[in-house]
């Protein structure tokens, strides 16, 4: 059986807004929302049919999963052996602008709307912005291969991920210039059994939802003002 990452991009967040990245852990807007509503409507086939739900630590992650993929977590979490979200870190966006940092372990447990969600997984440094969730280049890219890795590595065959456009493009090497949508689903598999990259593939038909625009990321405002 082919393996199947259907990766996600999250809603419409209050930094898509005005392009204002100095928003502290940016959750959605009220259209993101909407928007993540809309990915439930138009997944019902996904939520029936995946077997395991990850996401990003960040808030706007966190709600476009439980909004947006609220079928396929009650799903999974009712079954004989229940599986609860897996929050990884490593999913988190490149930048440290405010709107890429995560909220601490502590906040994001007072969350009412997270309750249920485990986060222990979390490490003690995974908002920090250092080390090996450093922006620079080099971390970023080992951050996107450890990611590949684990999800190839994974016994489940059909997975769904939710996290932001920058480190997605790193994840799926995709093109700076083919952006994701708010809320766009692409489906992808991997090249090979044991390459050391873990490389993916994107399959035919490789959107399968979409419900937002092209709002930018944070590298491309960076590339727009700093270059």
């Amino acid at each position: 059986m082919t393996k199947v990452i259907h990766f996600t991009r999250h809603a419409q967040a209050e930094h898509n807004v005005d392009e204002d990245y100095f928003i502290p852990d940016a959750p959605l807007t009220p259209l993101g929302r909407r928007q993540a509503e809309e990915l439930y409507s138009q997944s019902t086939e996904l939520q029936q049919s995946a077997d395991l739900l990850v996401t990003s630590p960040l808030k706007r992650t966190l709600q476009t999963t439980i909004i947006g993929y609220r079928g396929l977590r009650a799903r999974l979490e009712s079954q004989n052996s229940p599986k609860p979200i897996v929050v990884l870190s490593r999913l988190q966006e490149v930048n440290d602008f405010p709107c890429d940092t995560g909220s601490s372990r502590y906040e994001l447990e007072q969350i009412d709307e997270f309750a249920g969600i485990d986060f222990e997984s979390l490490e003690d440094d995974w908002n920090s912005k250092q080390g090996d969730f450093s922006p620079s280049t080099g971390a970023v890219k080992a951050r996107a291969r450890w990611v590949r890795r684990w999800l190839r590595d994974r016994p489940e065959q059909n997975i769904v991920v939710v996290a932001h456009g920058d480190i997605l493009r790193q994840i799926t090497k995709s093109s700076f210039h083919k952006p994701w949508a708010n809320v766009e689903v692409r489906k992808f598999t991997f090249k090979h059994d044991s390459d050391d990259e873990a490389n993916l593939v994107a399959l035919p038909a490789e959107t399968e939802a979409r419900a937002g625009g092209e709002e930018p990321t944070s590298s491309e405002f960076k590339f727009n003002h700093w270059s």
